[in-house]
């Protein structure tokens, strides 16, 4: 495994681990991938800020799509089908509920 720290990197037995998070040194395995974090670190306001809009501008799409889906969610097979006929939309070959639920919300975006 490998202690990785800025420009640093050292090759490091497991019982070195400990050591070198709690020394900031992030740990990665043999594959390359992050096994641990080192301690201490921190992220700028500014970063924080980018993601925590993202994600929420991620969520408003979410519930907007989200408040058609709930529509179908709990309906049976048999229900979706029912509202595919009374709507008048097709759902081709769709037999699962699965599949008639996104040829419903297809028909629906249109």
């Amino acid at each position: 495994m490998k202690a990785a720290k800025g420009n640093k990197v050292y090759t490091i037995e497991e019982n070195q681990q400990k050591h070198y998070q709690e020394s900031g040194f992030d740990i990665l395995g043999d594959d390359g991938k992050i096994i641990a974090y080192g301690r201490g670190k921190t992220v700028p306001y500014s970063q924080y800020k980018m993601v925590l809009d993202e994600l929420n501008a991620l969520k408003a799409l979410h519930m907007e799509e989200s408040s058609t889906q709930d529509i179908f969610s709990h309906m049976t097979v048999e229900e979706l089908k029912k509202y595919a006929q009374e709507h008048d939309i097709a759902i081709g070959n769709a037999s699962s509920q699965m599949g008639i639920r996104k040829k419903l919300r297809e028909a629906l975006k249109e």
